[in-house]
């Protein structure tokens, strides 16, 4: 598969903002610089803080990516079951059974906005996935965790919360960009802050030197294999566009007050997230629509 050259790629991320689901917007819509890490890193131009100024985080490039999932079973490539995850010692239950991975058995439909396993509606996010790193210890948190994690001190939380769990990030890949919540820790490392939260490669070396595991709702989004190259950045909640990774169970990241928080899917009372929804799904269709007007036309029909 072909993938954007560099300067392409960087060209396309410094003119998003990234707020789009499925494609960068001409413009970006705050008012705020998307510095892209390089090998010659440039200074940016330092411009005056803003009241409530998202924070922009820099961008993970060429990341090796491996697919996992909710009820996994251990196999050589993936030694620890995910049944429970490093934050959920009942997390298959809490979803609501086995996330199945196989295309066959799953939903992915971008005019519907359903991805997800076919045999049920899952009571979590679908949208998940698992970076080297565990914030967490048997007795409180590890003891860098304070000075690297960036939003560790604004988060509100108790001796045995993660500050991690629930963390939104943005992955592109395939021309696409969705949005999705760390869930679990690996693939195969736990202390990597270097990479997650700094300027280092993995220290992984198995499987191609994966750095993220992706669920299969990320992969069918975004429309690549088990194993591809994606692009990756941590995005604060109100960066997050409302999409297919907010239609199920409640996404809240540890750093949300509760007037902040959006519970959408099946059941939900929350009307206005509901209406968002639905103005996503319009989105979609209008989008379809206008693209086979334009090709029908081009064809002479």
């Amino acid at each position: 598969m072909l993938f954007p050259s560099r300067l392409n790629l960087n060209i396309l991320l410094a003119l998003s903002a990234a707020f789009g689901c499925c494609a960068f917007p001409a413009k970006a819509q705050v008012d705020a610089r998307v510095v892209v890490p390089s090998s010659q890193p440039r200074q940016a131009p330092v411009r005056a803080a803003a009241p409530q100024l998202r924070s922009l985080y820099p961008w993970k490039l060429h990341i090796i990516s491996t697919v996992f999932w909710i009820g996994e079973t251990p196999t050589q490539n993936n030694p620890v079951p995910n049944h429970v995850s490093s934050w959920d010692r009942n997390w298959k239950n809490n979803y609501g059974g086995f996330d199945d991975p196989s295309p066959a058995n799953r939903v992915a439909s971008h005019s519907s906005g359903e991805f997800r396993p076919r045999s049920f509606i899952p009571k979590l996010n679908s949208f998940y996935i698992a970076l080297p790193y565990n914030d967490k210890t048997v007795s409180g948190h590890q003891s860098e965790a304070s000075r690297v994690i960036p939003w560790f001190n604004r988060v509100k939380r108790g001796e045995s919360d993660s500050v991690l769990k629930g963390r939104w990030v943005q992955v592109y890949s395939n021309n696409r960009s969705c949005y999705a919540q760390w869930e679990d820790v690996g693939p195969f490392v736990v202390d990597d802050w270097p990479y997650v939260f700094g300027d280092k490669r993995p220290v992984n070396t198995s499987n191609k030197g994966a750095g993220i595991d992706l669920s299969p709702a990320v992969r069918d989004y975004l429309g690549i294999p088990d194993s591809h190259i994606v692009h990756w950045r941590f995005v604060e909640d109100n960066q997050v566009p409302f999409g297919p990774w907010k239609k199920y169970g409640a996404q809240t990241a540890p750093s949300a007050t509760p007037d902040a928080r959006v519970v959408t899917g099946v059941g939900s009372k929350d009307l206005a997230a509901q209406q968002r929804y639905y103005e996503y799904l319009k989105k979609i269709r209008d989008e379809q629509y206008r693209n086979k007007t334009q090709s029908q036309l081009q064809n002479g029909n």
